[in-house]
């Protein structure tokens, strides 16, 4: 992707590939999510199962399972028998709770204008950067998991 910056009589030109990061826990959470979801039919998933499936390490797994509990993603059932479930239908689980779930709120964070108000450069780079964490909620929001389940 190339894009120009022009402020305050300086152009910068920056030639670049953009990325989005998000962690590991992250990507593991829509993995074991999707595992749920396309397991529906056990009524109940375990960890262990996940776990092995995707080779998560156990532990680390069912913090990020507890994450998604907390957040009314999943449910979880104690026991022997116990495991996860979907805590309501892929059509009303998003992309966007789940990594939430797991990472937090995703707002912007740059605040570069707290540091120099003064400088018009630095109140346009907070603009962008608000604009896009909209923009990537919002396509985070728009991802249903049954479309994610589908292809679609």
């Amino acid at each position: 992707m190339q894009f120009e910056i022009q402020t305050d009589n300086i152009r910068l030109h920056v030639l670049k590939e953009i990325k989005m990061r998000m962690s590991r826990s992250t990507g593991y959470a829509l993995l074991a999510v999707g595992h749920i979801a396309r397991h529906k039919d056990q009524k109940i998933v375990s960890s262990q199962d996940i776990s092995e499936q995707y080779d998560i390490p156990l532990e680390y797994l069912l913090k990020i399972l507890q994450q998604l509990v907390r957040a009314n993603v999943l449910r979880s059932k104690r026991g022997p028998r116990g495991g996860f479930s979907l805590a309501k239908p892929p059509q009303k689980i998003t992309m966007l709770q789940i990594v939430e779930a797991v990472d937090g709120p995703m707002v912007s964070q740059l605040n570069l204008a707290e540091q120099t108000p003064r400088t018009k450069f630095c109140v346009r780079a907070d603009k962008v950067h608000e604009k896009a964490i909209a923009q990537a909620r919002a396509v985070f929001h728009k991802a249903k998991l049954s479309s994610l389940l589908e292809g679609k």
